[in-house]
């Protein structure tokens, strides 16, 4: 009699998981056919962390976990990006191509060396890219983002002020979620993952 209600116990505990699955799918699904009222993202024009001039279709050829942020940040741009390489982590080991990336706020200090340098730090399929104070202006007004230098700071040690989101992006689709600080990095990979699987 035992054995009979684990195993009634364990087919409603399947069906259960089953539904949750089911219904996280069906609003990764819906979550795409809406992407395009985000309004975030556009055309780029940046330099990669090797000098060379690329575009958004030479950057999102994989699902991308995008971060905007500067190298010299004492603490939030490590921590969010050390954030996000667990969770590209994550995909990588359940078999997603994914990779993460970084567009500086802070182009005066952040030369492509100092992107190789930083990202080289963080992740292996992690790039940064950098650009002509217009272009990371432009690349900011288009994700929405802010950033500022704080005022009356060392010339040389300034900080800057900036908005934390993570962005995911997928090749032909553009930008089809945000990612808060609070988010772990298992939240973001398994969204990540079912946005993924729901565009295919």
């Amino acid at each position: 009699m035992v054995r009979i209600w684990a195993l009634l116990a364990a087919i409603v505990l399947a069906g259960a998981g089953g539904i949750y699955w089911y219904m996280n799918r069906s609003e990764c699904a819906a979550a795409l056919r809406n992407a395009a009222s985000l309004n975030i993202g556009g055309p780029l024009a940046l330099v990669d962390e090797d000098g060379r001039p690329v575009s958004d279709a030479d950057m999102f050829t994989r699902p991308t976990l995008l971060y905007f942020g500067y190298t010299f940040c004492p603490d939030v741009c490590p921590l969010d990006n050390a954030r996000n390489a667990e969770a590209l982590d994550i995909l990588l080991a359940q078999g997603y191509d994914a990779q993460m990336a970084m567009i500086t706020i802070d182009p005066e200090r952040d030369t492509p060396e100092v992107m190789r340098e930083f990202t080289g730090y963080i992740h292996e399929r992690m790039t940064g890219y950098t650009g002509t104070p217009a272009q990371i202006k432009a690349a900011s007004q288009a994700y929405r983002t802010y950033y500022a230098k704080e005022p009356d700071g060392d010339p040389e040690y300034y900080l800057m002020d900036h908005t934390t989101f993570t962005y995911l992006v997928l090749p032909e689709r553009g930008t089809v979620a945000f990612f808060r600080r609070d988010d772990s990095p298992e939240e973001i990979a398994g969204r990540t993952a079912c946005l993924i699987d729901a565009a295919k």
